[in-house]
C-alpha cells in the first residue's frame, strides 16, 4: 500500500496533481482532515479489498490540526507502508496572477484579508508540512500538462531503487526555483551571451557547448559540482531521502546553466537509475 499526501498553497496545482494520481489508479480524497490520516490507513489495511490499494489525499490550509501534522506523519512513517509528502508551490506573484485571471476566491480571503495577505498567511500555516515534504515541486513555470508529466516521471515512473535526482537549470533574473534542495550559482563562468553569434543559441547547441568546454573554469566547475554530489548524495540516501532537486543557475538560464545541468544529468545517469533533467528557458 502506498500513501501520497499532496499539499501546497492554493493555486499551485494541487488539484491537477491529485487528478494525475487518480488517473494512475490511486484512490484520491481532496481536503482531507490531517487528524484522520491514521484512521484512513488503519481502515484500508484491515480491509482485504483495500489493503493493496494506493491512496492519495490532499491536505491544505482549510483543514484542522495542522500543528499536529509532524506528530501524525511520524506515526505513519513507523508503519509498514510507503508514505510520501509532495508539496507544491509557486512564487507569490504567480499565485496572485492565477487567482486574478481565473477570478477564483482564495479560501482564506475575507473582509479583512486581501488576496496577497491570504497567500502569505497560507505559507505560514503550511510551513510544517513544507518542511517535512519528501518532494517539493515549483509550478511557477509549469502549465497543467507539464505538471502532470512531472508527476508521472518523478513520482509514478520512479523505481523504488535509489534516490530520485532532478537537475534543473534556471536564470537568476527569473527567481530561484522554490523546489530546489541544492543551488549552484555558475554566473562566474564565461558567458556565451557576450558572443554575438552565440547569443540567440542555448546550452543545447553545439557551438555553445564547444565554447564552454574550451573554458578551463567551466571544466573546473563541472568537476567540483560532480565531486560534491558524488560525495554527498550517498549520505542523503543513507538518511532515507527519496527526492533531491539540484538547481543550476546562471543569469538568464539560457546558456551556461542549461549546458551544466545537461552534462551533470548525463554523467549521473550512468550510475543512478532515477535521474531527470529539466530546463526553464523562458521567463
Amino acid at each position: 500500500m502506498k500513501l501520497i499526501i499532496i499539499s501546497g498553497r492554493s493555486g499551485s496545482g494541487k488539484s491537477t496533481a491529485l487528478k494525475a494520481l487518480e488517473d494512475a489508479g490511486f484512490n484520491c480524497i481532496d481536503n482531507f482532515p490531517a487528524n484522520l490520516l491514521g484512521s484512513l490507513v488503519d481502515n484500508a489495511r484491515n480491509d482485504p479489498m483495500q489493503s493493496q490499494t494506493n491512496i492519495a489525499v490532499c491536505i491544505d490550509a482549510r483543514t484542522t490540526d495542522l500543528d499536529r501534522f509532524p506528530e501524525i506523519l511520524g506515526s505513519l512513517k513507523k508503519l509498514e507502508l510507503s508514505c510520501q509528502v509532495i508539496y507544491l508551490d509557486a512564487l507569490s506573484p504567480t499565485l496572485v496572477k492565477r487567482f486574478s485571471e481565473t477570478r477564483r476566491r482564495h479560501p482564506l480571503t475575507n473582509s479583512s484579508t486581501d488576496l496577497r495577505q491570504a497567500i502569505e498567511t497560507e505559507h505560514e500555516l503550511l510551513d510544517g508540512i513544507s518542511e517535512l515534504s519528501d518532494l517539493r515541486i515549483d509550478t511557477t513555470m509549469l502549465d497543467g500538462s507539464q505538471l502532470v508529466d512531472l508527476i508521472e516521471s518523478r513520482v509514478l515512473k520512479t523505481t523504488d531503487a535509489g534516490l530520485s535526482l532532478l537537475f534543473r537549470s534556471f536564470g537568476f533574473k527569473f527567481g530561484v526555483p522554490v523546489d530546489a534542495d541544492l543551488v549552484f550559482d555558475i554566473r562566474c563562468l564565461p558567458n556565451p551571451y557576450w558572443k554575438e553569434a552565440l547569443r540567440p543559441l542555448t546550452g543545447f547547441d553545439v557551438e555553445v557547448v564547444r565554447y564552454l568546454e574550451a573554458q578551463p573554469l567551466v571544466i573546473e566547475m563541472f568537476d567540483d559540482i560532480k565531486g560534491y554530489l558524488e560525495n554527498w548524495l550517498p549520505r542523503f540516501e543513507d538518511s532515507h531521502r527519496v527526492y533531491m532537486t539540484v538547481a543550476i543557475g546562471c543569469t538568464g538560464g539560457q546558456h551556461r546553466s542549461v549546458y551544466m545541468a545537461q552534462r551533470l544529468g548525463e554523467h549521473f545517469k550512468q550510475t543512478m537509475p532515477n535521474v531527470l533533467v529539466r530546463h526553464r528557458l523562458t521567463s
